[in-house]
């Protein structure tokens, strides 16, 4: 059996796009990882952490924000790993309530981890003071027992 030359040419050309998609979507993807690795990552990754307020500091004039993350899972920043951010840009409104971020950067020559992403993660709107998330039939009922529609 002889293959015909358009089917070899063919079969090329689909495994080349199949190696070049495949190269591609993993160069698009970040591998979520810990404190601990983000702070010896040379390549870009993404990392979670809450924010550790007593060592955030601003300069306006060059855009930069330093701070430092700690453990997500941790109480409190005192017994948990943390790990010195530097972010270039502007700061997201709403970074001082946050809860925590999602970093993706990866770590410099000097040791800090340089984001070039962060996604604030705040309380959630629908969520009470204790952690609660607020039940929308206590409300019906509320409503309905002072005679609203």
């Amino acid at each position: 059996m002889q293959m015909s030359a358009k089917y070899i040419i063919g079969g090329i050309i689909i495994v080349a796009f199949l190696v070049w998609g495949a190269s591609a979507f993993f160069k698009t993807t970040y591998q979520y990882v810990s404190i601990t690795e983000a702070a010896q990552s040379a390549r870009t990754v993404q990392v979670m952490g809450k924010i550790d307020f007593d060592r955030v500091d601003y300069d306006q004039e060059k855009s930069r924000l330093q701070f430092a993350i700690y453990d997500p899972d941790a109480d409190s920043p005192a017994n948990a790993e943390q790990m010195s951010v530097v972010y270039y840009g502007v700061v997201p409104g709403n970074f001082d309530q946050a809860k925590s971020v999602v970093l993706k950067g990866k770590t410099d020559d000097h040791g800090e981890f340089v984001a070039d992403q962060m996604l604030v993660k705040c309380p959630s709107k629908y969520q009470g003071e204790d952690g609660e998330y607020q039940d929308g039939t206590k409300h019906d009922e509320a409503v309905g027992a002072q005679g609203g529609v």
